[in-house]
């Protein structure tokens, strides 16, 4: 695989996580916590309330990510993995009420090599 295949638009990937737990009892809202911390400490950020992304260099990276969310899942809620190119998210429209849309936020790159 040469470098511009590597680092191709269509190659690396946004992996999103929507989540819907219930929160009526006090253990319903220590696992939904608990699920949104082992989020965050993966490196997801907040994209909006309930819906988590993160960046992943390639699919193979996506799907080892993909994996881990599956062995944290909550006993009850829905949950729903999606992943995008990187080219996709680019094109996403995001609103803030009716106000002109802004962009998601970019995601720098840092590769380093060694020789």
């Amino acid at each position: 695989m040469n470098e511009s295949e590597r680092f191709n638009a269509y190659r690396i990937m946004w992996l999103m996580v929507y989540f819907d737990l219930p929160t009526e009892t006090k253990a319903d809202r220590k696992l939904y916590a608990t699920f949104r911390k082992n989020l965050l400490k993966a490196g997801f950020t907040m994209f909006q309330y309930s819906v988590y992304i993160r960046h992943c260099m390639s699919r193979e990276h996506a799907d080892r990510m993909r994996k881990g969310i599956k062995a944290i899942l909550p006993p009850k809620g829905h949950v729903v993995i999606s992943n995008l190119t990187d080219k996709q998210f680019q094109g996403l429209e995001v609103y803030q009420g009716k106000s002109s849309p802004t962009r998601p936020p970019a995601h720098q790159s840092l590769m380093l090599e060694f020789f």
